[in-house]
C-alpha cells in the first residue's frame, strides 16, 4: 500500500511539473486583449502531441468572433488533417478587468480565465470528440501574445490528473 501510495504522489507531482505558473516572470510589456484580438476573423494552425510527443493530429480552424461590449462568441471551425471537421462555439463572459468565465458545447461547468500581461490562462473540463466517441479531459490553456497579430498557445491535457499529451496552436488575427 506505502509503494502504490508513494507511486501516485509521484504521478501527481510529475504531472504538475514543467508548465507555466500565474506567478511567472512576464515575457514582454505588451497587453494582451482577448475581445480586441479575436473580434473579426482569425485562423489558427495546430497540431497534438501525446505524452511521448508524437504528433497524432494536426488541424487547421477558421474563427469568427463578435464582442457586444460584454459577451465574446467564438464560431470555431476545425478541419483536421484526416479530413474529419467539428464546429465549437464558445460563449465568453468579462467577469472582471482580466477574468473571463465561458461555456461551449461539450464543456463540463464553466470554463474559467485570467488575462495578465501578455498572457491568458484559460482552464475547463470536456468531453472532447476523438475518432471513436469522446473522452473526458481537462485544458489547462496558457496563450501568449507574440505582436499585435498572433498569440501562442500550449494546453496542457490532463486526464484523471495525469497528462496525456498536449495542444500547440498559433493564432493569426486576419
Amino acid at each position: 500500500m506505502k509503494h502504490m501510495l508513494a507511486a501516485l504522489a509521484l504521478a501527481t507531482l510529475a504531472a504538475c511539473s514543467g508548465k507555466p505558473q500565474p506567478q511567472d516572470r512576464l515575457l514582454s510589456d505588451r497587453q494582451l486583449d482577448l475581445e480586441k484580438f479575436f473580434e473579426g476573423d482569425s485562423v489558427a494552425h495546430g497540431q497534438f502531441q501525446d505524452r511521448f510527443g508524437n504528433v497524432v493530429r494536426r488541424f487547421d480552424v477558421a474563427i469568427k468572433g463578435t464582442w457586444d461590449g460584454r459577451i465574446m462568441t467564438l464560431v470555431e471551425d476545425f478541419t483536421y488533417d484526416d479530413g474529419q471537421t467539428e464546429q465549437r462555439i464558445w460563449t465568453l463572459e468579462k467577469t472582471g478587468a482580466e477574468t473571463w468565465k465561458g461555456t461551449a458545447q461539450g464543456v463540463v461547468g464553466i470554463a474559467s480565465g485570467e488575462e495578465r500581461g501578455d498572457t491568458f490562462n484559460w482552464k475547463y473540463r470536456i468531453d472532447l470528440p476523438v475518432r471513436k466517441g469522446t473522452v473526458r479531459v481537462d485544458f489547462d490553456d496558457w496563450m501568449w501574445l507574440l505582436d499585435e497579430d498572433r498569440i501562442l498557445n500550449r494546453a496542457y491535457v490532463t486526464r484523471f490528473g495525469v497528462r496525456i499529451g498536449e495542444a500547440i496552436i498559433v493564432f493569426e488575427k486576419r
